[in-house]
């Protein structure tokens, strides 16, 4: 998996991890504590699944890739 995720989406995605999660501890919910699983791993690896699938890539050009 190459990374396809730049800083800006990590962030929002661990924001989202973390309301899920609180969202999944207050309900019970193990659906809601599933995709936060699934959006910290996300954030960590800076892949994202739908990215992929539509061809995107947000990661920021390195200064070798001229």
């Amino acid at each position: 998996m190459k990374p396809n995720m730049g800083t800006p989406d990590r962030i929002i995605r661990i924001a989202i991890a973390i309301f899920l999660l609180g969202y999944a501890y207050w309900q019970s919910s193990w659906l809601a504590f599933g995709f936060s699983i699934f959006t910290f791993y996300e954030s960590w690896a800076s892949w994202c699944a739908f990215y992929q699938l539509i061809g995107r890539n947000h990661c920021p050009l390195s200064k070798n890739n001229k």
